[in-house]
């Protein structure tokens, strides 16, 4: 299954809320749709299942166009973020809904709901009323019901944000197993960037209905393409330069090369530096030398697991993130010295 996205708009009166968005999905993976609230995620979702019909643009599916085509004969299965369920009717009955509304007998419809319990580690609940489960058990028969009728797209819209946040994480990696077991091509709406790098084989940041950068979990976070994506994207230290020469960013005069020169940026732009606390390397000494500057610590934060160093350098503030192991002598008020590694710096546009 092919997923293209043709140039879509979508506007409710004068409010854009997708603008221009071109995206292909290819089979078999899943994608997950980031960014804040409000960004059009959502209506990118709908329009995709045939909620809504786009302004402008069209949808694709294996080479036919279903843009206007209704939302019960695309074949897609939904889970909702409020999940949606029947209250009145039980577990079996709930997951089995789409197969009686297509005429199935009634022991074909209770064999499938077994198997999809059995295939969302849920057994023996098939006769137990909805309102008796937890909430991770209601989200799983909503997404056994989402598949009861082998659906060719599944799309999920925030479907963990109710949880809370150990079962959050447990059924991230439980959704990941089970899309990859199936094989099913399927798309997440989240606006939580760990989610989307747990789950996520592409994930596609949004914000003000446009697309803003399609990429790995891991290609998002080292190789952000803007400083939106840099800072929704887990922590991001954002220092303002100026390109000089091909790879060579100065800030406060001090020269930080870069290991991937930018491009379509000119020399003498003003720029953005980003790079990650985790790569920052603070030392108990003045710095001197590329790819150094000089600071004070600011303000030290001991989390258990990790450290968390500011060094305030000049009117920057520098954030570095290390192990307990690794924590190096520093209190505040101590002069330091902040590196920062060639390969770890990305030049954006400011």
């Amino acid at each position: 299954m092919a997923l293209r996205i043709d140039h879509v708009s979508k506007s409710f009166g004068s409010l854009h809320a997708l603008i221009d968005v071109d995206l292909e999905f290819p089979h078999g993976k899943l994608i997950c749709l980031l960014g804040p609230s409000g960004c059009g995620k959502t209506t990118l979702l709908r329009c995709i299942a045939g909620l809504e019909t786009p302004t402008a643009g069209s949808i694709w599916l294996d080479g036919q166009d279903v843009t206007h085509a209704p939302a019960h004969k695309r074949n897609f299965g939904m889970v909702f973020q409020s999940l949606a369920l029947f209250p009145h009717l039980s577990v079996g009955e709930n997951i089995a809904y789409g197969l009686r509304i297509r005429g199935v007998d009634q022991a074909a419809r209770r064999k499938r709901a077994e198997e999809l319990l059995e295939l969302v580690r849920l057994p023996g609940v098939i006769d137990r009323p909805v309102s008796q489960l937890s909430g991770g058990q209601r989200q799983r028969v909503a997404i056994a019901r989402a598949l009861a009728l082998n659906p060719k797209l599944f799309l999920l819209d925030e479907p963990l944000s109710a949880l809370d946040a150990k079962l959050r994480e447990a059924m991230q990696i439980e959704l990941r197993l089970l899309q990859r077991r199936l094989g099913i091509s399927t798309i997440v709406v989240t606006h939580d960037q760990r989610e989307a790098m747990t789950m996520a084989d592409v994930v596609v940041v949004m914000d003000h209905g446009r697309v803003q950068q399609v990429a790995s979990p891991l290609d998002t976070y080292r190789s952000p393409s803007n400083a939106f994506v840099a800072d929704f994207i887990g922590i991001s230290n954002l220092v303002p330069g100026t390109l000089s020469g091909r790879d060579i960013v100065l800030v406060d005069g001090r020269p930080i090369r870069v290991a991937r020169p930018p491009e379509r940026i000119s020399e003498g732009a003003r720029v953005m530096l980003s790079i990650r606390p985790e790569e920052v390397h603070v030392r108990p000494a003045q710095a001197n030398g590329e790819n150094h500057l000089s600071g004070e610590v600011s303000f030290v934060r001991d989390l258990g697991a990790s450290v968390e160093i500011t060094v305030r350098c000049g009117d920057h503030q520098v954030l570095a993130v290390t192990t307990p192991r690794d924590r190096p002598g520093v209190q505040i008020g101590d002069p330091v010295g902040v590196e920062l590694p060639v390969a770890a710096c990305v030049v954006l546009p400011s």
